[in-house]
């Protein structure tokens, strides 16, 4: 039996990045390489105050510095509010609810008039009292945030349940085993290789272009126009290079209509880009959690119930961050084959930084306290913790409570190579002071309809040198998903990648895509240029049945050549196949467009419906080494197993799943956002610890390779899969190596030696 990679001639093989030359040589443009004609440089100021009335704001002494060509209040220049439910104004005139707050905006000729200006701006604030605790914002008589909505509590309903709470409860109390714990999750930021950023030019037409690192272009045009109050058709949305996201650039921030009103204001360039420190200050940071959880099984080993109630700090604004909760919701009632379900996630405002979504979208948040719960259960009950796992591992083509469809499932396989990989004897053998802890995942894989529409489109073209065009609305984050794509074209029309060009940068000339998150790239975009690909080839196959006077259905193309299958001699070169489609009487050229939206639902109001057209599923085994006299914890080796479908470019999934490792490791052990009074106060890389080569385990990616028929050549998502179960594997490690629980992230020393 042929492998994937005998099968085909491009898909299943490794290939360095398309766009790997640019950046390598330094070629490939990011937003603060962006440089126009007469450009001014905008900057920020920000409140003093995590709470106060804002009394005065007075710009007169900053009009003065030398240089400067627009300052800018939210008295003085009209915006709508903006955000997810419409809640912050891009520059506050009237009160600041966090130290994130925007006050007023100034462009100038250089960055350090830009910076004299910021201290001249005068602003008088009458202090209030603030609240930092999400727990505390939700008792009577706590400080609003939001005075205008009588509580903080958000009314996001954010609530499912299999059964009635009488009926759930008979369950946990009559179990064979029940375990029940408080879990908690931290702030952590996304530190991206490129900061925020934005460049905005107003012209003389009414014409707004935008260079943007986000990656939601279309979502973002539409939120940046109603923001300024003009016509989206007036806005041009261009990427460059997008330096990482990791989910930060989802939404739409003051930043980016402040940049704008900053251009419509002096009609010129205006660029303001973040700098790290800004970066970790301001930059939407991922959502913490707070988890109530309990989980019952029988004598038999098989899970009974679960029951999750999760506190979820908005901050002062609600953007992305708590719709985290949406993703923990599934995972709850998803991870693992468990009958009874009852989840609330209840999401309260606070004078803290708001949050954005991020790599996992809340999935590493929920994992760390279910997967912990599966270990302690199956201590409980005297199992292996991997034979625990296997007997409640999902399955294929199953239903979850809330109507989740799996097709393609290869959990358990997942599991048993994860444990081979390990060297797996059972608990307390890994050596002294050492463990060896295991946590399973699950995420969307093939889209997540949260949107009306989760589609993608492509256009695609073929010059008269065989040059196959591929205009994609899929954005390229940095994960290889460009790749991917020409890879799938290349394999259908039979040509190499080089002969395929992927294009994505101007939003003006690009078809619509929803933007990228969801491990959704090269499953929609991917399927979206297949069918591009379908169409163009069949065209193709006709032309070349008539110059070799065959039937098309009787041709092949490999290589660059089609060829009679039963007779290759018989042959035209693909080039000169559409030369002969173009030049000639009646000639045309070959331009496609297709559009894929996944045969999948919106949940309704009960959060029941299938939101993916595929799911992903995996297992991580982490062996830790624990100092007994510090704490200390040294993550020896990772291995990370994925059921992704068949693999379009191996290098690139192995490159995704030690970044995500990576990211894991950080989010477990190092990375950690400070706040004191709402404050970061840890705004440099020398105090928020992102772990080096020198922190970095041995990683091994392991990859079962079960195609699913949706996947275009059977695959499935891997961009955010490798972060997921990390710090629950870890945890589970440390516990194994020290028989000490830890609950909070990140991992500190006195949690170990307490």
């Amino acid at each position: 039996m042929l492998s994937f990679a005998e099968k085909y001639n491009v898909v299943g093989k490794s290939i360095p990045k398309i766009d790997g030359g640019l950046k390598v040589t330094g070629l490939a443009r990011y937003v603060d390489d962006i440089e126009l004609p007469n450009m001014l440089y905008g900057k920020i100021l920000r409140s003093r105050y995590p709470h106060a009335k804002i009394l005065r704001i007075n710009t007169e002494k900053a009009w003065r510095v030398p240089g400067v060509r627009a300052v800018i209040t939210g008295l003085d220049t009209p915006f709508n509010k903006m955000g997810i439910l419409k809640d912050q104004p891009p520059l506050k005139f009237d009160k600041v609810r966090s130290v994130r707050d925007e006050v007023a905006a100034v462009a100038a000729e250089t960055p350090e008039a830009a910076e004299r200006a910021l201290e001249e701006v005068e602003v008088e604030y009458q202090p209030l009292e603030g609240v930092f605790d999400p727990e505390e914002a939700m008792k009577e008589g706590a400080p609003l945030v939001h005075e205008e909505n009588g509580s903080n509590i958000v009314n996001l309903g954010f609530n499912f349940s299999t059964s009635e709470a009488s009926h759930l409860e008979k369950i946990f109390e009559t179990a064979y085993a029940v375990v029940e714990d408080r879990y908690q999750t931290h702030y952590m930021n996304a530190s991206p290789m490129g900061t925020m950023g934005c460049v905005a030019y107003y012209n003389k037409l009414g014409e707004l272009t935008v260079y943007t690192n986000t990656q939601a272009p279309f979502l973002y045009r539409h939120e940046l126009a109603k923001t300024l109050g003009i016509d989206p058709a007036k806005i041009r949305v261009i990427q460059p290079e997008i330096g990482g996201a990791f989910g930060r650039g989802m939404d739409i921030y003051p930043l980016d209509p402040i940049t704008a009103a900053l251009s419509i204001k002096t009609r010129r360039p205006v660029k303001v880009v973040f700098t790290r420190e800004e970066e970790l200050q301001y930059a939407p940071p991922r959502q913490p959690a707070i988890f109530y959880m309990r989980t019952a099984a029988g004598k038999d080993g098989k899970l009974l119930a679960r029951d999750v109630r999760v506190v979820l700090d908005a901050g002062a604004y609600v953007s992305w961050g708590p719709f985290d909760g949406r993703v923990m919701m599934v995972t709850a009632t998803g991870l693992y084959e468990v009958p009874e379900v009852a989840f609330n996630a209840t999401v309260v405002y606070t004078n803290n930084p708001y949050t954005g979504t991020q790599r996992g979208a809340g999935n590493p948040q929920i994992t760390f306290a279910i997967e912990q719960q599966m270990d302690a259960l199956s201590e409980q009950l005297g199992m292996d913790p991997v034979e625990f796992r296997l007997l409640n591992a999902n399955r294929p083509n199953t239903v979850t409570p809330q109507g989740i469809q799996i097709t393609t499932c290869e959990l358990r396989e997942c599991l048993r190579r994860a444990a081979q990989e390990i060297g797996w004897k059972g608990r307390r053998t890994a050596g002294r002071n050492r463990g060896i802890g295991f946590a399973a995942f699950f995420h969307v894989g093939g889209g997540a309809r949260v949107y009306r529409s989760d589609g993608c489109g492509t256009i695609l073209t073929v010059d008269d040198f065989g040059l196959v065009t591929v205009i994609t609305g899929s954005t390229d984050l940095g994960t290889g998903s460009d790749t991917a794509i020409a890879q799938i074209v290349a394999e259908e029309l039979g040509i190499q990648v080089e002969n395929v060009r992927v294009v994505n940068d101007d939003a003006s000339i690009r078809p619509w895509d929803v933007g990228t998150h969801a491990s959704r790239a090269t499953f929609i975009a991917g399927n979206s240029a297949l069918l591009a690909a379908k169409k163009a080839k069949e065209i193709i196959l006709n032309a070349a049945a008539e110059a070799l006077n065959s039937e098309a259905n009787t041709l092949v193309i490999e290589n660059g050549v089609v060829y009679v299958k039963d007779n290759p001699s018989k042959r035209i070169e693909f080039d000169k196949l559409i030369r002969r489609i173009h030049f000639r009487e009646g000639g045309t050229n070959i331009v496609v467009s297709a559009f894929y939206d996944p045969p999948t639902v919106m949940q309704d109001e009960n959060w029941r419906g299938n939101l993916s057209a595929a799911y992903v599923f995996g297992a991580q085994a982490a062996l830790v080494e624990v100092d007994p006299e510090t704490g200390e914890v040294k993550v020896l080796k990772v291995v990370s197993v994925h059921d992704s479908g068949r693999i379009i470019n191996p290098i690139a999934a192995e490159g995704q799943v030690h970044g995500g490792v990576h990211m894991g490791l950080g989010y477990t052990l190092y990375e950690e956002l400070v706040l004191d009074q709402g404050r970061v106060v840890n705004a440099s890389f020398a105090d928020y610890h992102v772990p080096t080569a020198l922190e970095t385990p041995v990683v091994k990616a392991v990859f079962v390779e079960k195609p699913d028929p949706a996947g275009p050549f059977g695959a499935k998502g891997i961009g955010e899969t490798a972060c997921i179960p990390t710090a629950a594997a870890i945890a589970n490690a440390v516990y194994d190596a020290t028989g000490r629980r830890v609950k909070k992230l990140p991992i500190k020393y006195h949690d170990i030696l307490v």
